[in-house]
C-alpha cells in the first residue's frame, strides 16, 4: 500500500487533480477500499486493490505530465 500512497502523492504533486481527476479519484477509492479489506484481514483483495491503486495513480501521473504546459 506503501507503493500506492506514492503514486497518489506524486500524481498530486504532478498536478492530476486537475489534469487527470477521475484517475486520481478511482486510485483514492481503491486505496481506501484496500484499506478497508487489509482490516478485514481479506489480504489478498486487499493487495489487488492497492495495485489497482498504484495503477491508476501512476496513469493520472502520465496524464498530468503529458498534460503539463512545460511539456507542450
Amino acid at each position: 500500500m506503501s507503493d500506492a500512497r506514492q503514486a497518489i502523492a506524486v500524481a498530486r504533486d504532478a498536478g492530476a487533480e486537475q489534469l487527470a481527476a477521475e484517475d486520481l479519484h478511482a486510485a483514492e477509492a481503491y486505496l481506501d477500499s484496500a484499506q478497508r479489506k487489509l482490516s478485514e484481514r481479506a489480504y489478498a483483495q486487499a493487495r489487488q486493490d492497492a495495485l489497482q491503486a498504484k495503477n491508476r495513480a501512476l496513469a493520472a501521473l502520465a496524464i498530468a505530465e503529458a498534460a503539463a504546459p512545460e511539456n507542450r
